[in-house]
């Protein structure tokens, strides 16, 4: 079950909580914010301190953990140190360079892989950034 919240999206009960992975790990251009930095109206574990004037960007933002119930609760950000997101045909992870092997472990590595398998046969693809390294999950 979902509620709509802004522009996107909310699978019932998740809330984000104290995590701030999206505003620290994607490049922001229209914030002139680089990747792996806090952009500068976050409160690191508390959430954005102009939220009600926050771009369009950040507004219509959703990670795939809040919006795709099919997503499980070992994917939760703060907990998994990753930020899972769609962009059309490329499911995007983006990992908490403090944890850059956390994308290798299971249940996730096994999950990325089955993602890539389903996102191949429909065109798609799956890409990983853990600090500078970008691995392409080939889903074999």
């Amino acid at each position: 079950m979902t509620a709509v919240t802004d522009a996107a999206i909310v699978v019932t009960g998740r809330a984000c909580g104290s995590c701030t992975l999206c505003c620290y790990l994607p490049d922001i251009d229209e914030l002139d914010k680089p990747a792996n930095t806090f952009c500068r109206a976050c409160i690191a574990g508390k959430g954005c301190s102009a939220y009600e004037a926050r771009p369009t960007t950040c507004r219509d933002f959703l990670c795939a953990w809040m919006s795709d119930a099919r997503i499980d609760e070992a994917w939760e950000p703060a907990r998994c140190h990753m930020m899972v997101y769609r962009q059309g045909m490329q499911l995007t992870v983006l990992v908490d360079p403090q944890y850059p092997q956390a994308w290798c472990r299971e249940p996730y590595l096994g999950q990325l892989q089955a993602w890539a398998r389903q996102a191949r046969a429909e065109g798609g693809y799956v890409i990983v950034y853990a600090g500078d390294a970008l691995s392409v999950i080939a889903g074999d």
